[in-house]
């Protein structure tokens, strides 16, 4: 299973979204108000440590990939929802999109059996 390409694509996907929230917590911190809100800090930061491990586990083969899969697609489409309520903001909307097509292939890894 490890290296073919939908798994490939995942990792890609998981460490394209670690970077894009990690950016979106500096933006955050830097705008203020709503943004800098700390349920909306906690959650970019815990889609940024899930979206590192999974793409770990799956780059180094874990029969345990599915979990930490599972668990990224969840906190990745809380993550999307939350900056879509930012509507004004093109980071947070850039944010939301990469959540988006993480957490979507993290859903269909989750399914896969080790």
């Amino acid at each position: 299973m490890a290296g073919t390409p939908s798994m490939d694509d995942c990792i890609r996907n998981c460490t394209d979204c670690h970077t894009i929230c990690l950016e979106t917590v500096a933006h955050c911190l830097t705008k203020g108000g709503a943004h800098a809100e700390a349920g909306h800090i906690r959650l970019l930061l815990d889609c940024v440590d899930i979206c590192r491990t999974s793409a770990d586990f799956m780059t180094r083969g874990s029969r345990f990939h599915h979990l930490t899969c599972g668990a990224c697609a969840e906190i990745c489409a809380a993550c999307a929802d939350d900056c879509d309520r930012m509507t004004d903001d093109s980071m947070m909307k850039r944010c939301a999109e990469m959540c988006r097509r993480c957490a979507e292939s993290c859903r269909s890894m989750s399914s896969m059996a080790a």
